[in-house]
């Protein structure tokens, strides 16, 4: 799976784990500060440098390995990997998942799966004033 994983909450740690149970090992691509910036999250963003966001990423029991990636899409990583198991959060519909296309061909499974509750780092963060 990929992310900003900005602030990490309860649904980030969720969907890790269920992520995890699709396959043997989770590598989780990290977007870089810059790739953040050009994702339009909010000018404040990302909150959490790189090295943070890998830092608390990789303590987590779920994640095997956390590779940053620069580039706007993980394209150039899942090719790298060739992942057998593609997975992203529910509000990612298959035919928007980068890569998905390069998993399916191979004979992989591509999997949106169901977000926990109402998280999200921009939700958190305007609430508590920041964007």
């Amino acid at each position: 799976t990929n992310g900003c994983f900005d602030v990490l909450h309860p649904g980030h740690v969720d969907l890790l784990a269920r992520a995890k149970a699709q396959g043997d090992i989770l590598v989780v691509g990290l977007n870089s500060d810059a790739s953040v910036k050009r994702q339009a999250k909010g000018p404040s963003r990302p909150i959490n440098s790189e090295n943070a966001r890998a830092f608390m990423l990789a303590h987590l029991a779920s994640v095997d390995y956390v590779v940053l990636f620069s580039e706007d899409t993980p394209l150039e990583l899942i090719r790298a990997l060739e992942p057998d198991v593609l997975v992203k959060g529910g509000d990612w519909t298959e035919d928007k998942i980068v890569g998905a296309d390069i998993v399916k061909a191979r004979g992989g499974r591509v999997l949106s799966l169901p977000l926990l509750g109402d998280f999200s780092t921009t939700a958190w963060l305007r609430k508590v004033g920041r964007e």
